[in-house]
């Protein structure tokens, strides 16, 4: 008999699906070369500040010590940025190990998890890896006036119930770029039981640039049980640096504090978080170029007769209203690379991501 280590798995770990990453894009690079449009993984194609980029070069020159575990300056900084206590911060290797932890300190068999259909993938991974039973509650009607397959929040607010340990929420919402306004989280909030952690994944958050809005940040003090989860891949470009963190009560930090891998942030990593943040200048160049940029790429699709959903995000999702499948792959074979949506449930849709002027060109001149 062969060996076979599925058997020797944990239940909840034998029934799980992998994070599905999408294409193998550096062998896609070496395939397409410089004409590949890489669109399909919400990417900044402005990259890292200028000064990012330097102080990663030159904490490199110290890789042959250790790291600060604390994150102590980036603690620091990010502490006066948003307003909030050090002991409040944890730090991950991106958010999406932060979300996993989340499940795998407070949900389990006896403890269960919520989250709204069409969420981030990773939602259903953490509540199904940590065993516990999970509600996935139907999203918002393609048919909505201004959010299209969103959290449907009256309805995940109906569906709490004495053994809900965590809920998760995303905002703006991958893969839909749906929101919710502050009001509305607020409501849900006061009607969420205390002992019920709500998490709220805002890695797309910077780029909600509209009047009005507010970070979840802002709702913390009125709720010790809201958490707020933050990545420095997306609007600051540090996708391969893999910084991401959460502010939540000091206590639900130091439960997560446990579970944190030790030096989980590289030196590099620590010191270009640290100077993308101060660049407040790069960062507004950035958000600009991406907003102009996808208010022009939808304009475009939609004159060729494409339908996207309205975004706050730096992608669009694409809806064909059938099968999207042979249109994903009618672009990937003109090296144009879009994310199709049927693991999401959504068959009928690409996401696309905002690229460069050419980037976007270029997949306005593939589509068929």
């Amino acid at each position: 008999m062969s060996f076979d280590a599925e058997r020797l798995a944990q239940p909840a770990i034998r029934a799980l699906r992998a994070y599905d990453p999408g294409h193998d894009l550096p062998t896609l690079r070496t395939r397409f070369g410089a004409v590949l449009a890489e669109l399909g993984s919400n990417e900044n194609p402005s990259g890292p500040s200028p000064k990012a980029l330097a102080a990663a070069r030159e904490a490199l020159a110290d890789s042959h010590r250790y790291p600060d575990p604390r994150c102590g300056r980036l603690r620091d900084v990010l502490s006066n940025h948003h307003g909030v206590s050090p002991d409040q911060l944890v730090f991950g290797n991106g958010s999406h190990e932060l979300l996993m932890q989340l499940a795998q300190a407070f949900a389990g068999p006896d403890a269960a998890v919520m989250h709204s259909q069409y969420g981030f993938a990773v939602f259903a991974i953490a509540a199904a890896a940590s065993g516990a039973p999970t509600i996935c509650v139907p999203a918002l009607p393609r048919e909505h006036p201004s959010a299209p397959w969103g959290h449907d929040l009256d309805a995940m607010a109906a569906a709490l119930r004495d053994d809900m340990r965590l809920v998760y929420l995303a905002n703006p919402n991958n893969p839909t770029g749906t929101w919710f306004s502050p009001d509305a989280l607020h409501a849900f909030l006061k009607k969420v039981p205390d002992d019920t952690l709500v998490v709220v994944d805002e890695a797309y958050g910077e780029f909600m640039q509209v009047a009005g809005h507010a970070s979840a940040l802002s709702l913390m003090a009125a709720h010790p049980n809201l958490v707020v989860t933050r990545t420095f891949s997306k609007a600051y470009a540090l996708a391969g640096m893999r910084v991401g963190y959460l502010v939540a009560h000091p206590s639900v930090a130091a439960v997560l504090e446990r579970l944190r891998e030790s030096f989980n942030l590289g030196l590099a990593t620590q010191a270009a978080a640290v100077a993308a943040l101060a660049d407040s200048v790069y960062l507004h160049l950035t958000l600009t170029r991406n907003a102009e940029e996808r208010a022009w790429l939808a304009a475009e699709l939609a004159e060729r007769g494409h339908r996207t959903l309205p975004s706050l995000t730096n992608f669009l999702l694409l809806d064909t209203g059938e099968d999207a499948a042979p249109l994903e792959r009618h672009l990937f074979d003109r090296g144009v690379i879009v994310r199709p949506m049927g693991g999401y449930g959504l068959p009928q849709t690409v996401r696309i991501s905002v690229g460069s002027r050419a980037e976007n060109r270029r997949l306005l001149e593939a589509l068929p």
